[in-house]
């Protein structure tokens, strides 16, 4: 079983801060890309940022300037911190992981149950 178990969120005014983490537990053998996604009311799921496991990153134009995604590849965690938010940045932000699994080596990508962003005006 593989988890990705994220925290962070919150109610923050326009132009606040706030730091999401997500933890990949399980039967992990490798992880590659981690990544950031969100979901706003009404709207479809959209990709944030994404990182690799070197570091390389790719963001939405929307956030660029603003978020930053962050991995500890020993920790199997990654990081995103949101400076400068704003109210359209409000949605349930899912970490998103594709993992190799210890037993059978399978390749799957993963979903944390997500966590709710709520930037006020």
């Amino acid at each position: 079983q593989v988890q990705l178990v994220e925290s962070g969120g919150g109610l923050v005014q326009a132009g606040g801060s706030l730091r999401l983490s997500c933890l990949a537990r399980g039967s992990i053998g490798s992880i590659n890309a981690m990544g950031w996604y969100r979901q706003a009311p009404g709207k479809q799921r959209e990709l944030v940022a994404i990182i690799t496991p070197r570091s390389t990153t790719n963001y939405a134009d929307s956030v660029k300037g603003r978020f930053t995604i962050s991995r500890d590849n020993a920790e199997n965690t990654v990081y995103l911190q949101m400076n400068s938010l704003k109210p359209e940045d409000t949605a349930v932000y899912y970490c998103n992981a594709n993992v190799q699994r210890i037993v059978g080596g399978i390749w799957s990508n993963y979903w944390g149950l997500g966590t709710q962003v709520t930037v006020s005006s």
